[in-house]
């Protein structure tokens, strides 16, 4: 597998796309269910593949993503071949970016002493989708890029 496989629920949720996929392979549902019984790693090998398609697609249309931990945020945009970053870090050891009142204290200081911030650029050194996913690994999520476009218009201008 290239990535990791769906869970339980992602699978429920794209039950009529896993339906379609089996389908292209001329498999119905009473030969599914035939497989899981007979040939369990044919099974298990048709929901990798499917789980590393879904991946594919989704990390392929990925731009934004961001991590939040108690006193930093990270901010990421992935480009063809990099990926920008803004580093958020709080100074005072108290503020919790994982809180509501956190991230009311970043707005409050945004451009104050107590916040460090950083912009970097990483060149990727794997393909594009697995560095993608190896910044959700760590704990990255997709967004709108909504925070990342505000701060970077800030720091531009």
């Amino acid at each position: 597998m290239k990535y990791t496989r769906l869970t339980k629920e992602q699978f429920e949720e794209l039950h009529p796309e896993f339906t379609n996929f089996l389908a292209t392979q001329s498999i119905d549902k009473a030969e599914w269910d035939k497989i899981k019984v007979e040939k369990p790693e044919v099974a298990e090998q048709e929901l990798d593949v499917f789980s590393d398609l879904i991946w594919e697609g989704v990390l392929a249309k990925a731009e934004y993503l961001e991590h939040f931990s108690k006193n930093h945020i990270f901010l990421f945009q992935a480009f063809d071949t990099y990926v920008q970053s803004i580093v958020l870090k709080s100074l005072v050891v108290e503020v919790d970016f994982l809180t509501k009142e956190g991230l009311q204290w970043l707005s409050d200081n945004m451009f104050t002493e107590t916040i460090e911030m950083k912009v970097g650029k990483k060149v990727f050194t794997e393909e594009r989708n697995a560095s993608v996913f190896a910044l959700i690994q760590q704990g990255a999520f997709l967004s709108d890029g909504q925070l990342f476009k505000q701060i970077n218009s800030i720091i531009e201008s």
